[in-house]
């Protein structure tokens, strides 16, 4: 069965600094995200996972290698076209937020579309937080709510221009336990068939009980892909991620850490 990938990375690699100083992050990496899919990325510290996601979200240009998202080869696309490409058919929600203080819940859901130089309607904006379970907060600013409604004023963000492609890296790193299931939850409903095509979430985490709300994870080590696993239980990846956070160590003071 031929199989359609919102997401693909032919031999990235990623380095930074020149000499001795240089530093490879992703070192000729290549991997495919399924369309419709929900991939948990994982590794030891300094495996490369921020790296990866950047890269496969137009954030950063790797060293060599082919990105391509949603059908479009990141490369050949010049600054604005990325910029366009990345505001229209891309989300992206982090660990830090990133809301502004001084806008309400309504005003940073809709903020792309402001920036997009759209007027974004009431009705859509606030169906988008109902979404996320926040009706009744719209008028609310970010210190007037709780870290897991700010992760969710986040998410109405990032999906309010109706994305194929959301990203997020570290989404439930500052949350408690109970806000990391309501998030993750979200994130999962998100993935799969919606609208015109399917929908597919690419998340970094170091957190195994949020990797197991993934269809599959993709274990990192060094800048390579080490593992992969499907249909996974938060025991089963906490114990690969223990194996490759031994693996790393060992071979630390041989070949120094990336």
């Amino acid at each position: 069965m031929l199989i359609e990938y919102a997401v693909r990375l032919d031999a990235v690699t990623r380095a930074y600094g020149t000499g001795e100083g240089r530093v490879v992050a992703l070192d000729a990496v290549s991997a495919g995200f399924p369309a419709g899919s929900f991939t948990a990325v994982m590794g030891p510290s300094g495996s490369g996972k921020s790296t990866l996601l950047h890269c496969a979200a137009g954030l950063e240009r790797p060293s060599s290698g082919r990105v391509e998202v949603a059908g479009s080869d990141l490369a050949a696309l010049p600054e604005r076209r990325l910029t366009l490409l990345r505001r229209d058919r891309i989300g992206f929600v982090f660990q830090s937020f990133n809301l502004v203080s001084s806008l309400t819940a309504e005003q940073n859901a809709g903020l792309p579309l402001r920036l997009a130089g759209r007027r974004p309607g009431r009705a859509a904006v606030r169906a988008a937080l109902a979404d996320v379970g926040l009706q009744g907060r719209e008028r609310h600013r970010p210190a007037q709510l709780s870290g897991g409604q700010q992760q969710r004023v986040a998410i109405a963000r990032a999906l309010i221009t109706g994305p194929e492609v959301l990203f997020a890296d570290e989404p439930t790193g500052a949350l408690d336990s109970s806000s990391s299931r309501t998030v993750l939850r979200l994130l999962r409903g998100f993935a799969g068939a919606g609208g015109a095509r399917p929908r597919t979430v690419v998340m970094v985490t170091h957190d195994p009980v949020a990797a197991a709300y993934a269809d599959r994870v993709l274990f990192l080590a060094d800048g390579r892909i080490a593992d992969a696993m499907d249909a996974p239980s938060a025991e089963g990846v906490a114990a690969r991620l223990a194996g490759l956070e031994q693996d790393t160590a060992a071979a630390a003071p041989a070949g120094g850490a990336r």
